[in-house]
C-alpha cells in the first residue's frame, strides 16, 4: 500500500528512504533521531496505545473501503467444530483410545464429547451453506453488500469463508494475536485477512458494516461477541438488524432468557432481537425478508 500525495510535499515512504541516506555519527546512531513512525520502540510504548487504537481501526477500514465492501453479514461460532469428516475421524481416535483403557473415565468422557461434536458437524454445513448463498449477491467486483465476516480462523468460521470462496466470492477475516496463535483459515481473502491485537477494535469492525449477525454455538469468545452486539442493539447504540442463532435447543439450554426476564433483568422484548434459525435457507429467508431482497435463494 503506497501513501499518496496530492501536494508538493514529499511522502512520508520518500522521507523514510531519503532519512537511511545519512552519515553514520552518534547521533544519527541515537533513538531520537529516528524518524517517529519509523520508531517501533517509541510507536510500542505505554502512551502511544491510543494512537495504535487509531491505527488498528483505520488500516481495515481503509482497506475494506479500497476494497469496495460497502456492507458485511457477520458471522460467529465455534472454532472447535469440525465438518463432518474430521468430526468422524476425533470420534474414532476417541473410541480407540476408551478401548483401549476402559477404565479411565477421562477417555470415556472425550468419547461422549466427540459424539456430541460429530452431531454439530451440521453447523459447519449450514455455515458454509449460508455463506454460499449470502455471497452470491454481489454482483460487482467493484462494490458488494453482504459480504462474510467472520473470525478467520477455524471451525464455524472456517466453514463461512469456505462458503464463499466455493462460489467466488470474496471474505473477510478478523484473526486476532492470542498466547495459543492460530492462523487465518485457507478460506480469507489475502487483502481482506486482518490481524488485531485489540479485541473491541476487532469487535467493532465486526459490526461497523453489518447488515446481519449470524451466531452459531459456540463458547466464551462467540458469547462475547454475541453480548456485545445484543447490549449495543438492546441501549440502541446501534439500530436493530437480523440477529440470527443456529440451533434453538442449543441456545435455550446454554441461556436462559425467560429466566432472565421473569427476573427483571431484562425486558420482555428484549428477547425479540433474537430469532432461532436451523437451516441456511431459514437464515437466508430472514435476512433477505429485513432488508427487502429477493426471498428466493440462488444456487451457487
Amino acid at each position: 500500500m503506497t501513501p499518496k500525495t496530492d501536494g508538493p510535499f514529499p511522502t512520508a515512504r520518500e522521507d523514510a528512504e531519503l532519512a537511511q541516506r545519512i552519515d553514520d555519527h552518534p547521533l544519527t546512531r541515537h533513538p531520537a533521531y529516528r524518524l517517529a513512525y519509523q520508531d517501533e520502540d517509541f510507536i510500542l510504548r505505554d502512551d502511544l496505545r491510543g494512537l495504535r487504537l487509531m491505527l488498528e481501526h483505520q488500516k481495515p477500514e481503509m482497506l475494506l473501503k479500497e476494497q469496495g465492501i460497502r456492507s458485511t453479514v457477520a458471522v460467529f461460532g465455534s472454532a472447535r467444530i469440525h465438518d463432518k469428516a474430521e468430526a468422524e475421524h476425533k470420534l474414532a481416535e476417541a473410541e480407540a483410545a476408551a478401548r483401549a483403557h476402559p477404565e479411565d473415565p477421562e477417555l470415556a468422557r472425550k468419547v461422549g464429547v466427540a459424539r456430541r461434536m460429530l452431531a454439530n458437524s451440521r453447523y459447519y454445513e449450514e455455515a458454509r451453506r449460508l455463506a454460499q448463498i449470502v455471497s452470491t449477491t454481489c454482483a460487482s467486483e467493484d462494490e458488494c453488500d453482504f459480504v462474510i465476516l467472520t473470525g478467520g480462523g477455524p471451525g464455524v468460521m472456517e466453514a463461512a469463508n469456505r462458503g464463499a470462496s466455493d462460489v467466488g466470492a470474496k471474505s473477510i477475516g478478523l484473526n486476532i494475536v492470542l498466547p495459543m496463535e492460530q492462523a487465518p483459515n485457507d478460506y480469507v481473502t489475502p487483502e481482506l485477512s486482518f490481524r488485531f491485537h485489540y479485541f473491541a477494535l476487532r469487535k467493532m469492525h465486526f459490526l461497523q458494516r453489518a447488515k446481519a449477525l449470524v451466531v452459531f454455538p459456540g463458547g466464551y469468545g462467540t458469547l462475547d461477541e454475541m453480548f456485545e452486539a445484543a447490549t449495543l442493539v438492546q441501549t440502541r447504540k446501534i439500530e436493530p438488524i437480523p440477529f440470527l442463532l443456529f440451533g434453538k435447543e442449543y441456545w435455550e439450554r446454554v441461556i436462559n432468557f425467560e429466566t432472565m426476564a421473569s427476573e427483571g433483568m431484562i425486558s420482555p422484548q428484549d428477547k425479540d432481537m433474537f430469532r432461532f434459525v436451523e437451516t441456511a435457507e431459514e437464515a437466508w429467508h430472514h435476512i433477505a425478508e429485513f432488508w427487502k431482497l429477493p426471498n428466493g435463494v440462488t444456487k451457487p
